[in-house]
């Protein structure tokens, strides 16, 4: 492998999967937590921050794992083990798995590793209520404040949620469904309610320990609720607006 570049696929942290492309995550290899002669004591800071931006890297990587189904609820995996995996140090993977823990998305296990949590359709129902009674009210008030051409420009964001449906890139549309309610909620001004909005958001996407992985149908039924929401939004229809959101979040506990 040629100094500071990337391997030409990374392994993806599952037993007997296939290779991930290495466009999944690129790893600089003087940011592998491995000596390097040569580097000058000065650059720490800049050591330091591709250690932060491998680990920032695992720990999408290791989420799109858990959307996509590939770390599964109830297994066990060792920090080592995702590191050989990933061709990185086990220190990154375990910071990575620190931050998943603190989001309920693994738990620790002393001395071993990290356990998949899982989870069941009561806790996704449970989640869908908290955010329903935080967004509902909020996108109610936006229908009726915001002005038509502020609405329009969220139509990429609501497109590229159909787009990541249409081809069952689950991963993807995760981060496109965020996007996209981020961006609605953020029309408030309230950069605290978006923050707590997306950590909910985002624990509602971990897998279920009876269906690991949601159907591309699921994910293209979504993607249309989020278009005709906008559509409904950009016609200044709350009527319309109320029963979208209603529905939606309704159809988000399963």
């Amino acid at each position: 492998m040629e100094q500071g570049g990337a391997r030409e696929e990374v392994r993806p942290p599952y037993a007997g999967g296939a290779a991930v492309p290495a466009s999944a995550i690129r790893v600089p290899e003087q940011a592998r937590g491995e000596h390097t002669h040569g580097e000058d004591p000065h650059e720490a800071p800049r050591a330091q921050v591709r250690r932060h931006s491998v680990r920032g890297q695992i720990l999408e990587a290791l989420r799109a794992a858990l959307v996509d189904g590939e770390l599964v609820p109830g297994q066990v995996y060792s920090a080592p083990v995702l590191g050989a995996r990933f061709g990185v140090s086990a220190t990154p993977v375990r910071e990575a798995m620190q931050r998943l823990a603190t989001e309920g998305a693994v738990e620790v296990v002393p001395n071993r590793g990290f356990r998949v949590a899982e989870r069941g359709p009561r806790e996704l129902a449970e989640l869908a209520e908290v955010r329903a009674l935080i967004e509902v009210p909020v996108m109610l008030r936006l229908a009726r404040t915001v002005p038509p051409a502020r609405w329009c420009a969220l139509r990429p964001l609501a497109d590229a949620t159909v787009a990541a449906a249409a081809v069952g890139d689950r991963a993807s549309y995760a981060d496109a469904d965020r996007a996209f309610h981020s961006a609605v909620l953020a029309l408030a001004g309230n950069h605290s309610l978006v923050a707590v909005a997306d950590d909910l958001h985002r624990r509602s996407q971990w897998p279920l320990v009876d269906n690991p992985v949601t159907r591309r149908a699921d994910l293209l039924a979504d993607a249309s609720e989020h278009t005709a929401l906008l559509d409904a939004l950009i016609a200044q229809d709350v009527a319309v607006v109320q029963s979208l959101v209603r529905e939606h979040f309704a159809g988000a506990d399963g």
